[in-house]
């Protein structure tokens, strides 16, 4: 079972339910070093920007709100995270775990108890979602008259 890259890592962590999130640090907490905050965290705005069909010229949709930390454990990594909406403790929880996970005795601990499932939780909310939709597609089509 390989791991994840810290990008992976940090994109599933970010996109995971809160709760589910929190669920699965709280378990862990007990035997995690101390994180040390030297940043946020902070709740800001990023411009959100689209293309139409994928290849059009880009233009701003508007803004969504994010929420940025940094902590720093006592042996020296620094963890950062950046999530989408106002959650100031899943900002905390994401920047810890990305710091730990810098630690080679973390890494497979991280990913097997919270990474692994934060991923198959979204991947069979993806999977519903597309059930979902595909159960109220409609296949329109043309008849044709025959004449020319």
């Amino acid at each position: 079972m390989s791991s994840f890259d810290r990008k992976q890592a940090l994109d599933i962590l970010a996109g995971a339910p809160a709760d589910v999130l929190l669920q699965h640090y709280d378990l862990m907490a007990s035997d995690m070093p101390a994180a040390t905050p030297v940043r946020g965290p902070e709740i800001g705005t990023v411009m959100v920007r689209g293309k139409i069909g994928g290849g059009g010229a880009a233009f701003n949709l508007g803004e969504a709100s994010v929420t940025r930390a940094t902590v720093k454990l006592d042996s020296g990594e620094v963890g950062h995270s950046v999530v989408l909406g106002r959650d100031q403790t899943k900002a905390r929880i994401v920047a810890h775990l990305d710091a730990l996970r810098q630690r080679s005795d973390w890494v497979s601990r991280i990913d097997g108890e919270i990474v692994r499932p934060a991923l198959a939780l979204m991947e069979d909310e993806q999977r519903r979602k597309a059930e979902e939709t595909e159960a109220t597609r409609v296949d329109f089509f043309t008849v044709a008259r025959g004449e020319d």
